[in-house]
């Protein structure tokens, strides 16, 4: 008999272990209203898969987590269509395929670089010393942040999206955290505006942008910190705990990791189950535009509903045996990455990345096991990953 259906994404209970709220969820209320905190959710795949392709009665226009309600935040994630096309057409520039394959050489030179230290030691930090340091090291190199300020870039991020135990708002000092990374990377902008060089900064600076209504203009200050933000945000938090949610796993299942060392090419397949099994966004916020009525209950209009990824990545509706880490599963699609409009603008960052990770770590490190002690979980708002993941090789 299942228990009563309880879920809070700020519960660190929940989120240490969190599938077996999910399955209550799924199966006895897939609609679920928690009045506490003040959200609606959806948790089966088809649900959420079909909530994702509605931008119209689902909008990001309110922010996508649960705590964000502002309808004039200035990034691209929490904007609909019309103002998400050309916001978007024009920061898709940066992930032109051209450009991403152009940084493979970086990725995998630079996960050398921080991995061969290790070769022959009793084991690292995968977190600290590796998964953190390659992806914020590989979006700053794509969008031109000076080496300077990578650091308090990625410690403010962090400050931006810490959530203590129990807490469902935004902490003051996150806004804190993020009004100094807004300041920070608005000043790299000013820079680039005085000194233009060969880089995506000055490229979305240089770039006209053509509105529905065909008029032209050039972004403005504001909106360019706030593209800068998403990215430095989005284009290493993620990866940096999709790695080691992917290892985690590889080290649940070891002989599925001999496969994958004895023959990389089974990679690319094992980074989509890595982003089903563990998806490091478990969770996305929309805000309804009307009544909806789904699985005989009405959700109202104006209020906040999470479509909950975790969940749904691991519906049995959808996957066969869907607690299992499987690399030969056969994924036709899943919501990992968001779907349509808002779909990852880095999806082929993140893939790449991860890939070449996971290449370059078992190339070096076929065996290793979590170390017994030392490990920590970060909590966010709607990042699920660790802190800290000592391995032992």
């Amino acid at each position: 008999m299942s228990s009563a259906p309880y879920w809070n994404p700020f519960d660190h209970a929940v989120v240490d272990h969190p599938d077996p709220a999910y399955r209550v969820l799924r199966d006895d209320a897939p609609v679920y209203h928690n009045a506490d905190v003040g959200f609606w959710a959806i948790s089966r795949f088809d649900d959420v898969l079909q909530a994702h392709t509605d931008v119209e009665t689902f909008s990001s226009a309110r922010g996508t987590t649960i705590e964000s309600s502002d309808p004039d935040q200035p990034f691209l994630i929490t904007k609909d269509p019309p103002l998400h096309t050309w916001h978007r057409k024009i920061v898709s520039r940066v992930f032109t395929p051209r450009r991403i394959g152009g940084l493979e050489p970086f990725i995998r030179a630079k996960a050398a670089e921080l991995l061969d230290p290790h070769v022959g030691s009793a084991g690292f930090d995968l977190i600290e010393d590796f998964s953190i340091l390659l992806p914020l090291a590989v979006i700053s190199e794509l969008i031109g942040l000076p080496e300077e300020i990578r650091g308090d870039v990625h410690h403010l991020c962090d400050a931006f999206a810490a959530r203590a135990d129990g807490v469902a708002i935004e902490p003051e000092e996150a806004g804190k955290a993020m009004g100094e990374l807004m300041a920070l990377l608005s000043g790299v902008v000013a820079d680039r505006r005085a000194h233009p060089g060969d880089d995506v900064v000055s490229l979305l600076i240089e770039t006209p942008v053509v509105d529905d209504d065909g008029n032209e203009r050039f972004l403005e200050d504001h909106e360019l910190g706030a593209r800068f933000v998403e990215l430095a945000f989005a284009g290493h938090e993620t990866v940096a705990k999709m790695i080691p949610n992917g290892v985690v796993a590889l080290a649940w299942y070891p002989n599925q990791r001999a496969e994958l060392a004895a023959d990389p090419t089974l990679l690319p397949n094992a980074v989509e189950e890595m982003l089903r099994w563990d998806p490091p966004s478990q969770y996305q916020g929309r805000w309804t535009t009307r009544d909806v009525e789904l699985h005989g209950t009405t959700i109202p209009a104006e209020q906040r509903v999470v479509l909950i990824t975790g969940a749904a990545t691991h519906d049995e509706r959808r996957f066969d045996e869907p607690e299992l880490f499987d690399v030969h599963r056969h994924i036709e699609r899943h919501v990992s990455l968001g779907f349509g409009n808002h779909l990852c603008l880095g999806a082929a960052l993140a893939r790449l990345e991860t890939r070449i990770a996971f290449e370059e770590l078992l190339a070096r490190f076929p065996e290793y096991d979590i170390a017994p002690t030392g490990v920590t979980r970060a909590y966010s708002s709607n990042v699920r990953g660790l802190g800290n993941l000592p391995i032992v090789v």
